[in-house]
């Protein structure tokens, strides 16, 4: 009985880490490629309560562009247009270095050259796993960070 249960835990165990190894060369696949959607699911400004994002907002990264539609929560210390109200650009120049982290995933810094928006440099952490961690500095706003995932844009 015991070499039963032994036997069924270790068939388990080597499953649950071919489906581990099986994603992470996904989103290692997606790194490399550069083509790849951070959605987010919480905002974090640097003052005030975590916010859980109920509609999609996201960060598409690809070879040629960086497409932004992420919400802003924060202070302002310049005058902004009160129609701007989140981080929204598109820019097709940017800077993009992408380095992989000690213990597994991915360090991505993103610096828009292009755009006249008050972003001036991101932050993305990937796990292994596809969870991620998008920070934001602005010219003109509090940092803000949000926590979401990282998907294929074709598995949306």
């Amino acid at each position: 009985m015991k070499s039963l249960l032994f036997l069924v835990f270790l068939a388990a165990s080597i499953t649950v880490r071919a489906q581990s190894t099986d994603k992470t060369a996904a989103i290692r696949d997606l790194v490399d490629s550069r083509n790849y959607t951070f959605r987010a699911q919480t905002a974090m400004p640097q003052t005030g309560q975590v916010r859980n994002l109920t509609s999609i907002y996201d960060l598409k990264i690809t070879a040629n562009s960086i497409v932004s539609d992420l919400p802003y929560f924060g202070r302002a210390y310049a005058p902004v247009d009160p129609n701007d109200g989140g981080i929204v650009f598109t820019s097709k120049d940017f800077t993009y270095t992408s380095k992989p982290k000690k213990k597994g995933g991915w360090e991505i810094a993103i610096k828009p050259n292009d755009i006249k928006t008050d972003v001036r440099q991101m932050w993305l952490t990937i796990s292994v796993d596809g969870y991620a961690t998008l920070r934001v500095i602005g010219n003109n706003r509090n940092p803000i960070s949000f926590n979401g995932q990282v998907f294929s844009p074709d598995t949306q």
